[in-house]
């Protein structure tokens, strides 16, 4: 439900989505970053808690300080390196008069930076909740964490074109902004600081990766935006429906690589029955959630007295492309996990981004193909 928030703020955008174009082509890689950032960061300390080594504290060369770092270094490196590749995609996809890269820029930045913040502050309340109240923070930071970001990242955006002004001021703000992230990311690799190091080097390339495959996510719905404004109430369906799925997705990765990291599971080609377990769990909520998405998407876009399909429609579109996109989640949130242990990296830190960009750009696929199955256009 609060996922919905970020769909009605999309559903109620689509004069900026137009006068903007290329925009929506980040939109669906800068709100999963801060899912697969904070999610990936919620996910190690959730590891920190179950293995004794989480506390709360003012320095930064402990467990969690070093995180936080690493958290924030990230932010500010990968939303530098989105308004790069969605110039680049733009590009490719030959999506015409798309906004200028120092536009992204300053809009990717700028507005992952208000979010991010947010979304910290978020992981480290939850994180400090599931040791007081003895929550296991493998079920709750994916689809919490995921949500927030969803909900805070999209006006984070908005609010960030509203800095974008004339080509000179936008391009010296651009070039200010990318000095500092890049200052920002060698200072942190040079700094000595083990864990800020490890988490930096190893999360930067799969993040990117991640982006990539979320930024074609965006592409594959600006071509087909027309159909989403013919029915906002898609746009409203949209964020929900995707953060839905990959906080599924990262709620199983997540619980998978605690198991592997305590031996309670076993890295096998075939799931073990613990594995197993977590992957039925998973797979059971997911009805009921899409469903949900469906049904309150539809009450708001009544409320917002914005076009539907129509309910019987909207519940068509959300459960069964939900249904089809939990068959990939459930393969890469398996695999990939598997993949990252016998690489020798976390995959605590590889799971839940490698699932929730998968997500976004198979979601999308999964819905449109739906739509236009169900004649919506």
């Amino acid at each position: 439900m609060t996922s919905l928030a970020a769909g009605i703020a999309l559903g109620l955008i689509t004069d900026t989505l137009r006068d903007m174009p290329g925009l929506l082509v980040l939109v669906p890689a800068a709100i999963g970053m801060r899912g697969n950032i904070f999610g990936a960061l919620g996910s190690r300390l959730s590891t920190s808690i179950h293995m004794g080594t989480f506390g709360l504290s003012r320095r930064i060369d402990t467990v969690v300080g070093q995180n936080i770092l690493a958290s924030m270094v990230l932010t500010l490196s990968v939303s530098l390196g989105l308004a790069g590749l969605a110039k680049l995609v733009a590009v490719a996809f030959s999506l015409t008069g798309s906004i200028s890269f120092w536009e992204l820029v300053v809009i990717s930045v700028v507005g992952g930076v208000i979010s991010s913040l947010i979304v910290l502050v978020a992981t480290l309340a939850l994180a400090a909740g599931s040791t007081r109240f003895g929550w296991d923070l493998d079920n709750v930071a994916a689809p919490l964490v995921s949500a927030i970001g969803d909900v805070i990242g999209l006006p984070s955006l908005w609010l960030a074109t509203l800095v974008v002004g004339s080509s000179g001021v936008t391009t010296a703000a651009g070039t200010v902004l990318a000095v500092v992230c890049l200052g920002v990311l060698v200072g942190a690799l040079r700094s000595g600081l083990v864990d800020l190091v490890h988490i930096v080097r190893e999360s930067l390339p799969i993040l990117l990766v991640a982006g990539v495959v979320s930024l074609v996510a965006g592409v594959v719905v600006e071509k087909r935006l027309d159909s989403f404004t013919q029915f906002p109430a898609l746009l409203v369906l949209l964020p929900g429906f995707l953060s839905s799925a990959g906080a599924l997705g990262g709620t199983l990765s997540s619980r998978l690589a605690t198991k592997l990291h305590l031996g309670l599971a076993e890295v096998s080609a075939i799931p073990s029955m613990a594995a197993r377990l977590d992957i039925s769990l998973i797979v059971f909520l997911a009805l009921p959630v899409f469903l949900g998405n469906a049904l309150v998407a539809e009450l708001a876009a009544g409320l917002l007295d914005v076009r539907s399909p129509g309910l019987a429609n909207m519940v068509a579109a959300a459960v069964i492309g939900g249904m089809l996109a939990m068959v990939f989640v459930v393969v890469i949130a398996y695999y990939g996990t598997l993949a990252a242990v016998r690489l020798g990296v976390d995959p605590d830190s590889y799971g839940i981004p490698l699932v929730s960009s998968s997500v976004d750009l198979v979601g999308a696929f999964a819905l449109i193909l739906v739509v236009v199955a169900l004649g919506i256009t």
